[in-house]
This record gives C-alpha cells, sequence and structure tokens, in this order.
C-alpha cells in the first residue's frame, strides 16, 4: 500500500513540476525575441518565476518518491507505473497549457496505459511480498 501512495506522489509531482516548468519557460522565452537566443537577462527572469521555482521543486520531489520506492520495489515494476505519468502528462499539456494532441498520440498513451496495466497486474503481487517481508 505505501508503495502505490508514493509511486501516486511520484507520479502527480512528475506531471504537475513539468507543466509549471514548460508554462514558465515558455514565458520566459516570450519575454525575448527568438533571434536573441539564450541570454542572461532569462536566466535572471527564470530565476525569478514563481512557476519554474515550483516545478523544479516538485521535480526533486519526484525524484524523492521515485528513489523511495525502488528501495521498497523492483525496477522492473517501478519503472513501468512511473510511466503512467505520460499519460498525465498529456492530459496536463493539453488541459493546462493548450498544447494540441493529435488522435495519434492519444492512441499512443492509451497503449502506454494498457502495457502500465500490465506491468502493475505482474509486479504488484512480487511487491507486495516484500513489503510483507520488510515489516
Amino acid at each position: 500500500m505505501k508503495t502505490a501512495i508514493v509511486l501516486t506522489l511520484a507520479i502527480l509531482a512528475q506531471a504537475i513540476g513539468n507543466t509549471c516548468l514548460s508554462k514558465g519557460m515558455k514565458f520566459i522565452a516570450s519575454l525575448s525575441p527568438a533571434e536573441d537566443g539564450f541570454s542572461l537577462m532569462m536566466l535572471v527572469h527564470a530565476m525569478e518565476n514563481p512557476l519554474i521555482w515550483l516545478g523544479t521543486i516538485l521535480l526533486i520531489l519526484f525524484f524523492i518518491f521515485f528513489a523511495v520506492s525502488l528501495s521498497w520495489a523492483d525496477l522492473s515494476f517501478v519503472l513501468p507505473v512511473i510511466s503512467f505519468g505520460y499519460i498525465v502528462n498529456v492530459a496536463l499539456a493539453y488541459q493546462f497549457l493548450d498544447e494540441p494532441v493529435s488522435p495519434k498520440r492519444w492512441l499512443g498513451t492509451a497503449f502506454i496505459f494498457l502495457g502500465v496495466v500490465l506491468v502493475s497486474k505482474t509486479g504488484a503481487g512480487r511487491t507486495a511480498v516484500k513489503e510483507v517481508n520488510a515489516q
């Protein structure tokens, strides 16, 4: 049960963190002309942007949750389950960043979802046994 909670928190932290970071960086990019490329002022603006800070903090939390879950469960279980975050990322990008998502991309995310379900069904028994043995 604790592995499922930590993995859920990891997925949410990663997806929301990526969304915040993307929104913040797109705002920073809109402040300067495209032909300038990278500038020191862009870095200063990025350091002042709360969305970038929130995204960075959430991605650090993701890494902590990911590392903790690896101490409790097999990598062959954790990594596919974490990939559920791809689906959440697409949904958040569509909803909050107004990114167009083609039917092919939605179909691809559906395949990822089915793969995650299959892997979580096969790996859940072994992870549960490890949690019981650890207590």
